[in-house]
C-alpha cells in the first residue's frame, strides 16, 4: 500500500528522463524540481492557487459544521409534523448519484451568474451541508440523555439556548469529524472545480496541477512535486485531528 507513495516521492526528484527506470530513488536528486514547479507560471507561483483552495476551504468547513449541526438538531430533538417523512426524504438523497444533480445544479448556478466564482463550490455547503453529516450528527444527539434538555428548561432556556450550551459543546467530536471530511472531501473535489472555475487567477491546487498536463512539454518530475505537496494539508489535518477523529467516531454523546 506505501510502495506507490515511496515511488511518487522518489519520482517527485527525477529527471523526466528516469521516470522510466525500475528505480525508486534517483541518482541525482533533483531539489529544483519543487523551486521551478512552485515557480512554474509567469505570473502567478503555486502559493496564489494553495491560498485559493484554503479559502474556499474556510467557508466549506465553516458553513458545513454550523448547518449540519442546526439541522440535525432539529431531526434529533425538535418535535414537527412531518419530521419522519423528512428525515426519510433527507436520507433517501444520498443514494442520488452526483451526476444526476449535477446538471441542474450548473444551470441554476449560471442563470444566478455564479459560474467563474466560489459561490457554487461553497454556497451548498451552507444548506446542512450534507444528508451523510446530519444523519451522522443526528445518530450522535440521539445518543444524549434528554434528561440535560429538561434540566435546562427548568433553569429557562430556551430552545436556542439548549443547542447553544447543551447540545452543540457535547457533540464537539462529531463536528470535528464532519469538519475533517468536509476538508478532504471539497479539497480533492476536481471535477466540481474544473465545471465551474475557469479563470486562471481563481484556480485552486487541483486545478493549477492540470496546467502541468495543458503545457507542450510536460514537466513529469515537477508535476509530481506540486501533487505530493497538494495533498500535505489533508494528511496534516488528518494526523494533527485524529484523536477527536477517532472521538467522533467511537464516542457517543453521554461523553462530554
Amino acid at each position: 500500500m506505501l510502495y506507490p507513495v515511496i515511488w511518487w516521492v522518489g519520482a517527485s526528484l527525477k529527471k523526466t528522463e528516469e521516470l522510466s527506470l525500475p528505480t525508486i530513488w534517483p541518482k541525482t536528486p533533483m531539489w529544483e524540481n519543487y523551486s521551478k514547479g512552485w515557480h512554474f507560471s509567469s505570473e502567478y507561483t503555486f502559493a496564489h492557487f494553495f491560498g485559493n483552495s484554503l479559502l474556499m476551504e474556510v467557508g466549506n468547513v465553516f458553513g458545513g459544521v454550523l448547518t449540519a449541526a442546526i439541522v440535525a438538531y432539529g431531526f434529533g430533538r425538535l418535535s414537527f409534523k412531518l419530521r419522519g417523512f423528512w428525515f426519510s426524504i433527507l436520507l433517501l438523497t444520498m443514494m442520488l448519484p452526483g451526476q444526476v444533480t449535477i446538471v441542474p445544479q450548473y444551470i441554476l448556478f449560471n442563470k444566478l451568474g455564479f459560474v467563474d466564482s466560489y459561490v457554487p463550490l461553497v454556497l451548498p455547503h451552507f444548506f446542512g451541508g450534507g444528508a451523510f453529516f446530519i444523519f451522522l450528527l443526528v445518530q450522535f444527539i440521539r445518543g444524549i440523555p434528554r434528561d440535560l434538555d429538561e434540566a435546562a428548561k427548568i433553569d429557562g432556556a430556551s430552545v436556542y439556548g439548549i443547542f447553544l450550551r447543551i447540545i452543540f459543546p457535547l457533540i464537539k467530536p462529531a463536528l470535528m469529524t464532519v469538519a475533517i471530511f468536509t476538508f478532504i472531501w471539497s479539497w480533492d473535489d476536481f471535477f466540481a472545480q474544473v465545471l465551474y472555475i475557469s479563470s486562471v487567477e481563481k484556480f485552486t491546487v487541483g486545478l493549477a496541477l492540470r496546467m502541468f498536463i495543458d503545457q507542450f512539454d510536460i514537466q513529469w518530475g515537477q508535476l509530481l512535486a506540486m501533487s505530493l505537496l497538494s495533498v500535505l494539508p489533508s494528511m496534516l489535518i488528518f494526523l494533527f485531528a485524529q484523536k477527536h477523529f477517532v472521538e467522533g467516531i467511537a464516542t457517543t454523546g453521554l461523553k462530554g
